[in-house]
C-alpha cells in the first residue's frame, strides 16, 4: 500500500487571469533640474554629493592662461573647472526621479545653456557669499526665461556667514523666491535643497 499523500492543485493554481487581476504599478514621475552658480561655487560638488548613480563630469584642468581669467582668489586649491557640464540621476521619492544638469560657471561658457535648460522645471543657483554678484548671470538668465528658481547659499566651511535676509537685501532678491542655506558637500543638505525646489515649483503651477 502506498502512504504516500499527495496534494492536489488545480492547474490553474497561482496564474493571474488578465480579465480579473490587476497589477497594479506605481508611476514614476520624471523631471529635470538646472544647477547653477558662478564659477567655483560648488554646483560639481553638488551633483555628485546627491547622485544615485556615479555622475558624468566634464572637468578640465585649469591652466595658466585660463587661471588668468578665473578668479582664483577664493579657492586657490581648485585644480579642474567644468566646461561643459555635470549630470547626475537621483530618486527624490519611490515615485519621484530627478535628472541633475550642472551648467559652466565661467561666462565664455554661457553659450550652452540654453541646450542645457532646454526642458527643465526648475533651478538651483548656488552663491557664495564672499562674491554675491557671480550668481547674478544665473538670476538673470533664469529670469528672462522666466523658470522657477531659488537661491542656495552655500555653506563653506559648513557654517552660514550671513543671515539669509541679509543675503536676500544684499542680492535684491524678491520675497517670492526661495533662499536657503545649503552644504554642495553633504547629501541629505542637496536632497533637502532639491525638495524646497521642486514644492516651489509645484506651488507655481498650481
Amino acid at each position: 500500500m502506498n502512504n504516500t499523500q499527495q496534494t492536489l492543485v488545480p492547474e490553474d493554481a497561482g496564474v493571474p487571469d488578465p480579465h480579473t487581476d490587476t497589477v497594479q504599478r506605481q508611476e514614476v514621475t520624471s523631471a529635470k533640474i538646472v544647477v547653477s552658480g558662478g564659477f567655483a561655487v560648488g554646483k560639481t560638488t553638488f551633483v555628485g554629493a546627491v547622485s544615485d548613480i556615479k555622475p558624468l563630469t566634464t572637468e578640465a584642468v585649469i591652466t595658466e592662461a585660463s587661471a588668468v581669467m578665473d578668479d582664483l582668489a577664493h579657492t586657490p586649491r581648485k585644480a579642474t573647472t567644468t566646461v561643459a557640464m555635470d549630470f547626475g540621476r537621483v530618486n527624490l521619492a519611490d515615485d519621484l526621479v530627478l535628472y541633475l544638469f550642472g551648467t559652466p560657471g565661467q561666462e565664455r561658457f554661457w553659450f550652452t545653456w540654453d541646450r542645457l535648460v532646454y526642458g527643465a522645471i526648475g533651478a538651483v543657483v548656488l552663491a557664495d557669499t564672499r562674491r554675491l554678484a557671480d550668481a547674478f548671470g544665473s538670476i538673470d538668465f533664469f529670469e528672462n526665461r522666466k523658470m522657477p528658481y531659488l537661491v542656495g547659499v552655500n555653506l563653506f566651511d559648513g557654517v552660514l556667514y550671513h543671515k539669509l535676509e541679509d543675503v536676500r537685501k544684499a542680492m535684491a532678491l524678491p520675497a517670492s523666491i526661495p533662499i536657503i542655506g545649503c552644504d554642495a558637500r553633504d547629501r541629505e543638505s542637496v536632497r533637502s535643497a532639491l525638495l524646497e525646489l521642486v514644492e516651489y515649483v509645484m506651488r507655481e503651477w498650481t
